[in-house]
């Protein structure tokens, strides 16, 4: 996590496209008694059982939580590209369910895999995982259509099943009780085992940590289990926020990143930021700089340790009620 917070803090200092804005950073913490507690379910679409099924199930989800787009369940989307099809079913009197054709999202993925674990205990499986086709998934998530990126997602389920059958007996439950109640440990046996979370990129010459995927398994850990078994980390505190979409552009709104005009109008215009590029690794990096100085301040102002992922929580909650807030667009597997 040293690596994560240095790297982050390299490219807040480097930056050309995202600024982060000490004046911004100020204010906010200014207007802020306390960090808001976010309950880590509080939409109720998670698994839980309080148990090692529980921790099997978080694996696979932050496995796959990433890229929600594109999606051809847009509606205009499809009828430019299906128009025919469209047209021809309305002269045959079909029903047309708007419904059907809903962006898949964080929620679909976590409450899709977890109707399919209620109905089947053994659909986690690290045998099973291995063998799932794209269909296959789509239907465990009850999804009508392709996902995004679903070869790679596909590709992910294989690798974790592969590697929970080879070195932990087929349970992820098994990675947590072996790393002594530590995140940090968590985060760095995850990414030694699972070549897919292994989130980093090379920005102007230097190697920039942003594990986001495998921060958030721990987050999830702790979260879900409220901090006591499973969840128990003696080291949370070192975690940093997880740089996704939705953080960044919260932090923006609020006044605490600013963008170059090029980098806002490519925002604006919904057009995609290439994987690993200066301005996605700056939204990325400089989210992470900005959260842990907002955390630093917090900290002393109130006089109380707050923890990053408390803060990312808390933002990530606040931007997700409001779906008509812009964000960057990458097609990549790591967010």
């Amino acid at each position: 996590m040293d690596d994560v917070r240095a790297s982050s803090a390299w490219v807040a200092e480097h930056s050309t496209h995202v600024i982060v804005d000490s004046s911004g950073i100020e204010k906010m913490v200014e207007a802020i008694d306390s960090i808001p507690r976010v309950n880590w379910d509080f939409e109720g679409i998670h698994y839980f059982d309080n148990g090692p099924l529980t921790v099997q199930y978080l694996l696979v989800l932050d496995a796959l939580n990433f890229c929600f787009w594109p999606d051809i369940g847009n509606v205009s989307h499809l009828l430019l590209l299906s128009g025919a099809l469209f047209l021809s079913s309305l002269a045959m009197s079909l029903v047309f369910d708007p419904s059907m054709y809903k962006d898949l999202t964080y929620d679909h993925l976590a409450s899709g895999l977890k109707a399919a674990l209620k109905n089947d205990k053994s659909a986690f499986d690290a045998d099973r995982l291995q063998k799932y086709t794209g269909p296959q998934l789509r239907e465990l998530l009850n999804w009508p259509r392709p996902l995004p990126l679903e070869d790679e997602r596909v590709r992910l389920l294989h690798e974790v099943g592969f590697e929970l059958e080879r070195s932990f007996d087929g349970k992820a439950s098994n990675i947590v009780e072996s790393c002594g109640k530590s995140a940090i440990k968590l985060v760095a046996l995850v990414t030694r085992h699972f070549p897919g979370f292994r989130d980093h990129s090379v920005y102007k010459g230097h190697q920039v940590f942003l594990y986001k995927r495998a921060q958030i398994f721990a987050a999830d850990l702790w979260g879900a289990f409220q901090g006591q078994g499973y969840g128990e980390f003696n080291d949370i505190g070192s975690i940093t926020m997880m740089a996704d979409y939705i953080v960044p552009a919260v932090l923006q709104q609020l006044g605490v990143l600013k963008y170059s005009s090029e980098l806002a109008k490519l925002i604006e215009a919904n057009n995609e930021i290439y994987s690993g590029s200066e301005e996605e690794v700056e939204l990325r990096a400089c989210s992470i700089y900005a959260v842990e100085r907002m955390k630093e301040l917090i900290s002393k102002k109130s006089g109380k340790q707050v923890l990053s992922v408390e803060l990312d929580l808390w933002l990530w909650s606040f931007g997700i009620q409001f779906p008509s807030l812009q964000h960057h667009r990458t097609l990549s597997i790591y967010y």
